[in-house]
């Protein structure tokens, strides 16, 4: 399985940014992809993941500032953010994991390299 990240970059506070994921070589039935980001210093957090039945589910650091969607046609995973602070600032990765029943499977099986998204 691949994940290939894209659309990081620097971008002032308060703007937006989107950022893409390009899964290969799965062949999960029933999936979940998940954003997830890492600051300096700080442990790798979920900040956003969407299902193969298209749930979604945000954690609180992109609550009201974030929207995950997939494009099905591209097998694009997309994470759009707005209103970006400089705590947003950190490596962000997409990941993906075959469901069991209602439930992802974690941790995570596979993991893209990550974007980095500078807020400043």
């Amino acid at each position: 399985v691949q994940l290939v990240e894209s659309g990081g970059g620097a971008v002032q506070p308060g703007g937006s940014l989107r950022l893409s994921c390009a899964p290969s070589g799965y062949t999960y039935s029933s999936y979940c992809m998940g954003w997830f980001r890492q600051a300096p210093g700080k442990e790798r957090e979920g900040v956003a993941s969407i299902n193969s039945a298209g749930g979604s589910t945000y954690a609180q650091p992109l609550v009201g500032r974030g929207s995950v969607s997939r494009d099905n046609a591209k097998n694009t995973l997309y994470l759009q953010m707005s209103s970006l602070r400089p705590d947003d600032t950190a490596i962000y990765y997409c990941a993906l994991t075959p469901m069991e029943g209602s439930t992802c499977v974690r941790p995570y099986k596979s993991w893209g390299q990550g974007t980095q998204v500078t807020v400043s």
